[in-house]
């Protein structure tokens, strides 16, 4: 038969089809393993942070680690980053400074190179979170489950697992099916008729997963709340005034650009990175175990610049009220290089330190004349994560469910510094930003990992 005499793919008859009941069987199969792993990998890594930085240095013989221990342990964490991306397939995963979902489609051979860098930059503790190298996870686990069952699955197929395997290992994430559905589905720019034909699998397997986070934390005793966000126990707004929505544009502006000169300053990284990866990753990791020692001279922990940020937040919000505004400038800005730095030489996620960073800066601008913290945070972390993900709904939903708890008035907030964040990220400084980088958007090609097959994923 021609391909010219093959019926196009019709999304809409194909889910009232008996096939379409057997795909939803295996995408709860595939769900059931990409949340094992995943839940694997985020229990881990907690591991791998508290042996190294607390257990390590007493059993070498310190009362306490000493203030340069984090030197060697962010430079052995750039030699092995370097090490996956170099010598192992899939270069560790994709560059978190290119954004989320960014790179080629993940292969199940690309999964040791993408798991040993993100145990490494994760573990060791540089500013990146789990969410790209988890969502990596659930789609080459899920091409692996679909390639024992049927090799020759259409393209569709192919990218319905690829999405369903994401759905249910970020699910792991946020404890939540919907979000994690939607951040993928939005990732993935899924949309018409398609929508549905992928939505349901997805649905599925994420709400596997969130059972299966359930069920594994009950049995084991062990959990990923390391990584947990819940929402954040900040006072009520009140109602909503015109200074609030006034402040909240010029938040928004303000934030667009921080988040915009981040993620080009990961990309200039990047380059240099690409080159010379065993000297420039490595010096990366020195550089940021720098800028939290200079944090911690202020009798901060280190860990406020260190990691993704996630288990710092709710610390920070409880100690918002006795913080100097000198403390809480200097945490921005170096956390802000230090993002920088790893987004552009490591392997991780952004989610994590875009609300980090944003509720440091709401803090920071709770300041201001009119604007109460609650309104503060909610506006500036829907702006900080729109800058750097570029999905306005996944960020209206993410501000939402953490900022919820200051009263309905928020919400108006978080819409509209969404929009006027995305609006101006992509319209206005990212556009600068690559201009100023040589007028290119993709990093230096990544050394060879091996010819791609025919597969899709986020």
């Amino acid at each position: 038969m021609k391909a010219a005499d093959v019926p196009p793919f019709d999304p809409v008859a194909t889910i009232r089809t008996r096939e379409y009941g057997l795909l939803l069987v295996l995408a709860g199969a595939v769900g059931l393993v990409t949340a094992l792993g995943a839940w694997c990998f985020l229990t881990l890594v907690p591991w791998i942070q508290t042996s190294v930085f607390e257990d390590l240095p007493v059993a070498i013989g310190f009362a306490e680690p000493p203030w340069w221990w984090l030197i060697p342990v962010l430079a052995t964490a750039g030699l092995i980053t370097a090490c996956a991306i170099v010598r192992l397939p899939g270069a560790g995963g994709s560059v978190p400074a290119e954004g989320l979902g960014s790179g080629p489609p993940t292969r199940p051979i690309d999964l040791p190179g993408i798991l040993l860098a993100g145990f490494a930059t994760l573990g060791l503790g540089l500013v990146l979170g789990p969410s790209a190298p988890v969502i990596a996870i659930g789609a080459g686990l899920g091409l692996f489950v679909l390639n024992q069952v049927k090799k020759d699955a259409p393209d569709q197929v192919h990218m319905v697992i690829a999405v369903a395997g994401s759905c249910a290992s970020f699910s792991m994430v946020f404890r939540s099916a919907l979000i994690s559905t939607v951040i993928i589905l939005e990732a993935t720019a899924v949309g018409g008729p398609m929508l549905t034909f992928v939505l349901l699998p997805g649905l599925l397997a994420a709400g596997v997963g969130s059972v299966v986070y359930l069920g594994l934390g009950s049995l084991s005793g062990l959990s990923v709340d390391a990584y947990a966000v819940y929402p954040l126990e900040l006072s009520p707004m009140g109602d909503l005034t015109l200074v609030q929505v006034g402040w909240t544009v010029v938040l928004a502006l303000i934030t667009a650009a921080v988040g915009c000169a981040v993620t080009v300053g990961g990309r200039r990284v990047h380059r240099v990175a690409v080159a010379r990866p065993f000297i420039v990753t490595p010096l990366a990791g020195v550089v940021v175990a720098v800028l939290a020692i200079i944090f911690g001279r202020t009798g901060q922990p280190v860990d406020a610049v260190l990691f993704s940020g996630s288990s710092a937040l709710v610390p920070l919000v409880d100690q918002a009220a006795t913080l100097s505004l000198g403390t809480i400038t200097l945490l921005l800005l170096l956390k802000g290089i230090a993002w920088s730095i790893s987004m552009g030489s490591f392997r991780g996620g952004a989610v994590f330190p875009a609300i980090f960073m944003g509720t440091v800066g709401g803090i920071l601008a709770s300041h201001l004349p009119g604007l109460p913290v609650g309104a503060a945070v909610a506006a500036v972390m829907a702006a900080s994560v729109t800058a750097i993900l570029r999905l306005p709904l996944s960020s209206v939903v993410l501000a939402a469910g953490l900022t919820g708890n200051t009263g309905p008035a928020s919400l108006t907030l978080v819409v509209i510094s969404v929009v006027v964040a995305y609006v101006a990220a992509d319209k206005i400084f990212d556009r600068r930003g690559r201009g100023q980088d040589g007028g290119e958007t993709a990093p230096v090609e990544e050394p060879p990992a091996g010819p791609h097959p025919r597969t899709t994923s986020p």
